[in-house]
């Protein structure tokens, strides 16, 4: 059987290695590219450059930031995208109090605080049991990977991005949202609308998880894409 090309776009504290686990085991099934969220200071460019470096047609899935980069994808290029896994995220844009948390977070960095932001963000990013895992140095040194500069470029990138709740009422693909039960970051309800606003919409939920649920739930986060890529 033919492999399909699977992108994979990471999200905000976040390298290539986030996606660590479903790189590895996937590959049975998928051609599979992980695009760097780095370029671009608009949401619309960010998934410009995305679009250019993607194949031409491909599966298409994002986590946090990367499934608002992933929308917007979507809204540029609906014909190369044969469907679309979105992961603790949310389709729709910034409240008032999350974009002025943003500005918060850039002037903190600014100030030279970047380390300040990042430990301050744990207790919404990992589920309690993850707290003082090892888990925790894991995503605390790929965010230092990540560097001050390009957490404040993607947070500006973020503040721009549109409602996308008409596109997916509009599209015909399908989609699967998948999140953490405890996701202290983007709700299951947000996940539920996701599902319930595509045609072909479906909603997974992992439980005993926070924000993060491809490095705290690998094994089924990377079952449920799986199932995504094969059976949806």
């Amino acid at each position: 059987m033919s492999k399909q090309n699977l992108v994979l776009i990471p999200g905000l504290v976040c390298d290539q290695k986030v996606w660590q686990h479903q790189h590895k085991f996937l590959q049975d099934i998928a051609e599979i590219t992980i695009i760097p969220a780095d370029s671009g200071e608009t949401m619309e460019s960010m998934a410009a450059y995305a679009l250019n470096l993607a194949p031409n047609v491909f599966a298409l899935a994002g986590f946090s930031m990367g499934g608002y980069i992933a929308l917007e994808m979507l809204r540029q290029a609906p014909h190369r995208i044969t469907r679309l896994a979105l992961l603790d995220t949310s389709s729709k844009s910034d409240t008032s109090e999350k974009f002025e948390s943003r500005l918060k977070a850039i002037a903190a960095c600014k100030s030279g605080n970047f380390n300040g932001v990042i430990e301050g963000m744990f207790e919404v990013l990992l589920h309690s049991d993850h707290q003082q895992s090892n888990l925790r140095a894991f995503v605390k040194d790929m965010a230092m990977r990540v560097g001050s500069d390009t957490f404040c470029l993607r947070h500006k990138a973020m503040m721009t991005r549109c409602d996308s709740t008409e596109l997916l009422l509009q599209t015909k693909i399908p989609v699967r949202a998948i999140c953490g039960r405890q996701d202290a970051m983007s709700s299951v309800q947000d996940h539920e609308e996701i599902a319930d606003n595509a045609s072909r919409g479906k909603l997974s939920i992992i439980e005993e998880c926070g924000h993060m649920t491809i490095l705290e739930r690998p094994h089924a986060a990377t079952t449920l894409l799986r199932d995504w890529m094969k059976y949806d």
